[in-house]
């Protein structure tokens, strides 16, 4: 959160995409979110070098990273063992209450649903048009 108001949320896939969400976010910040699952695919370990990656290109810019651990109770330990902050669990999965706690006992987070986000995936940041949708939705958004 910053200043009362949620971060607006961006899924990103890669360095570029998240280096240009935290060049365009403002003081409101952006919360990096993880495409779906990606905590099984691709890991904690990666996403958060991606994100520190991009945020040594932005110091200061506020910002906070989600990583989606899908159904994927052991994912979320995992991920908050690797050091993330903020993970997706789906609130179905018998563990959610556990993975909660164990959370919260060293400062994170899980969130029960991905928040509203704009995906990056398809989006042309090179192009005037990609950067401009993503500033809108950066400005508006949350």
């Amino acid at each position: 959160m910053s200043g009362g108001r949620r971060m607006p949320a961006v899924v990103v896939h890669d360095a570029a995409q998240a280096a240009a969400a935290l060049a365009l976010a403002g003081p409101g910040g952006v919360l990096l979110l993880s495409a779906p699952g990606a905590a099984g695919s691709l890991g904690a370990a990666w996403f958060l070098a991606l994100v520190r990656r991009a945020a040594e290109g932005a110091p200061g810019v506020p910002h906070a990273a989600a990583l989606d651990c899908a159904e994927a109770p052991g994912h979320a330990l995992a991920a908050l063992r690797e050091g993330a902050r903020l993970v997706v669990l789906d609130p179905a999965c018998p563990a959610f209450p556990a993975v909660a706690a164990a959370a919260a006992e060293i400062g994170a987070a899980v969130l029960p649903a991905r928040p509203p986000a704009l995906d990056l995936r398809d989006l042309d940041l090179r192009r005037p048009g990609g950067r401009a949708k993503l500033a809108r939705w950066l400005s508006h958004a949350g």
